[in-house]
């Protein structure tokens, strides 16, 4: 089925500056809404309950699984995510630009159900500036940084199966490329079919 809302779908591996990218674009771009995913880990930092993520227990998580709730789902560096797919559905149906921040396993899954969705990756500029950025963040300790390194050169290796890839060596470079990436798909031809429906029925376009 096609909604009128286009969905957009941003993976990177850990560090490359995904969640800072997105918040920074939702600030600039008020037709875009965000959809939190559940996941299964504790709150980091400043983190919130239904801000960045909604976090629940394995056993909650499980038991979305069979119910069906989730468009795609994955274990990451030992936790559980979650799509729901009430949220999407809903705010795409509405005509409103829908933002995910997932994994590269989750991205992929959500491609094959909604072939119109955008998927982007953000590639650091290198390994070993991917490590420092990983140690600057000063989240995780030194086993769990060597754990997500290693996923890194997995994960960087799945870009070639996404729409768009940005290096996010300079921040406001990158943001640009972000918004440059959603502006553009706003003005294909399907996409303007989709959200400017009376328009092209009043000019017979199909």
């Amino acid at each position: 089925m096609e909604y009128p809302g286009n969905l957009f779908v941003v993976a990177a591996p850990s560090g490359a500056g995904k969640s800072s990218l997105v918040k920074a674009l939702l600030e600039l771009d008020a037709r875009l809404m965000v959809s939190v995913s559940h996941t299964t880990r504790a709150p980091r930092g400043q983190e919130q309950h239904g801000r960045e993520y909604l976090f629940t227990s394995q056993e909650e998580f499980r038991a979305m699984v069979e119910r069906g709730d989730f468009f795609e789902w994955a274990e990451v560096h030992g936790n559980l995510y979650g799509t729901s797919r009430a949220a999407i559905e809903s705010r795409m149906a509405a005509g409103e630009d829908v933002v995910l921040e997932i994994d590269w396993q989750g991205a992929l899954q959500i491609k094959q159900l909604f072939p119109n969705a955008i998927l982007i990756f953000i590639l650091p500029p290198s390994y070993e500036e991917l490590l420092q950025r990983l140690q600057r963040r000063g989240e995780d300790g030194p086993e769990v940084i060597k754990e997500r390194m290693a996923n890194a050169r997995h994960e960087v290796a799945q870009a070639r199966h996404f729409d768009f890839v940005i290096i996010n060596a300079l921040f406001e470079t990158a943001l640009f490329d972000l918004k440059a990436i959603v502006h553009a798909q706003r003005l294909k031809y399907a996409a303007q079919r989709r959200t400017k429906k009376v328009v092209f029925d009043a000019l017979e376009l199909t």
